[in-house]
């Protein structure tokens, strides 16, 4: 069986990427299409993978500046020749859903959101430093881009939603029915650490862009007289450090193989956006640490109040710096947090898609032919 993987894009590593690595250790022969990929900026073992790009890889400043060619990807994502598979498994944020498959072919999506900019555009851009001529543009070409996205959600013939959250957006934007698979996690990488061990620093990991509301932590760390750790990299780290007050320290990347370090040895883990998921709080609790966490999205399918964290309910500094004290009244067990996360653990994750794929090509195409579209 000839199996292809369409990703979104390359040119940053996050949450959907560590999906993609699960994904492609179940089918490693397969090619992964993508818009354009950077290998400087992706992990060096993608440069193993069969890789295969759009025209957009050949654009001036497509890695750092993707946002900018948005309306290209539609055509891009339309343009990979997919007839020689006998499978397509797409993985989504954005574009990679409307990939043509062959008539022959089942097209899986693990859809990650229906795309954030065109069905909750203002909540998107409040966030973003999206240049002007395409703040000013967008609006224009929403409509079509919805249109687009809808017509192409009938491309897929089995979506996975990868929580309650997103199956909900996928019923009420695409008006069609999802399995839910949550996320991996390489529970395998960390360990908790001793209780002698354990520092001082608080710890955010992320990609550092403006709806992860890192900005919210930083703030509120500059009332507070803790340390704060932050590891990651992205265009919203200048103004971050511009607004940081000595007791906070950028990182930058940091190698794989020194994160669980990290997390093993911080008072708690901090994850103040609202995601769709959001596997690193599973990663800090599987170190035996616990998560201060906003109360919304994919949070509170993860994180149980009292035993494996504490929540805070509105984004701003105020709300966070009780959340840190309240977390800093409780005494976390670290079995407990591991336990939670085992839950999610990878191989667990492989073995239910890879059933659930397994269950998609008994079943066959189920997508509209073109016939009964007209």
């Amino acid at each position: 069986m000839h199996v292809a993987i369409v990703h979104d894009w390359l040119n940053q590593y996050g949450g959907a990427e560590r999906v993609l690595e699960a994904l492609h250790a179940l089918y490693p022969e397969a090619p992964v299409y993508a818009a354009m990929y950077g290998p400087e900026v992706m992990p060096p073992a993608y440069r193993t993978w069969d890789i295969r790009t759009s025209f957009m890889q050949r654009l001036p400043l497509v890695i750092s500046r993707h946002q900018i060619y948005l309306l290209l990807y539609p055509r891009a994502v339309e343009s990979y020749d997919l007839s020689a598979y006998d499978l397509i498994l797409s993985t989504s944020s954005a574009f990679a859903h409307g990939a043509i498959a062959a008539p022959h072919a089942p097209h899986v999506c693990y859809c990650h959101t229906p795309m954030r900019f065109a069905w909750n555009y203002d909540e998107y851009v409040r966030h973003e430093r999206i240049p002007t001529v395409l703040r000013w543009l967008l609006p224009l070409f929403l409509s079509r881009i919805r249109q687009w996205d809808r017509r192409t959600a009938d491309r897929v013939d089995y979506f996975i939603a990868n929580s309650r959250n997103v199956a909900d957006r996928i019923a009420q934007f695409y008006g069609c029915e999802s399995t839910i698979i949550p996320p991996p996690v390489d529970v395998s990488r960390f360990q908790p650490a001793g209780r002698a061990e354990v520092g001082d620093y608080y710890l955010v990991l992320s990609r550092l862009i403006p709806y992860k509301r890192i900005d919210v932590v930083v703030r509120a760390f500059a009332q507070l007289d803790r340390p704060l750790w932050i590891v990651g990299d992205g265009r919203a780290r200048p103004d971050l450090e511009a607004s940081a007050t000595p007791n906070v320290r950028f990182l930058g990347r940091v190698p794989d193989e020194e994160i669980a370090g990290y997390y093993a040895r911080c008072r708690a883990f901090i994850f103040p956006g609202e995601e769709d998921f959001g596997i690193t709080p599973l990663e800090a609790m599987a170190a035996g640490r616990p998560v201060i966490a906003y109360a919304a999205g994919g949070a509170l399918e993860t994180v149980n109040e009292g035993q494996t964290g504490v929540f805070f309910r509105e984004q701003t500094p105020a709300a966070l710096i009780e959340a840190v004290r309240a977390c800093e009244a409780l005494d976390f067990d670290p079995a407990t947090l591991r336990r939670q996360a085992e839950r999610f653990d990878v191989v667990s994750f492989q073995a239910r898609v890879r059933a659930f794929v397994d269950d998609c090509l008994a079943r066959g195409v189920r997508r509209p032919s073109r016939e009964e579209r007209s």
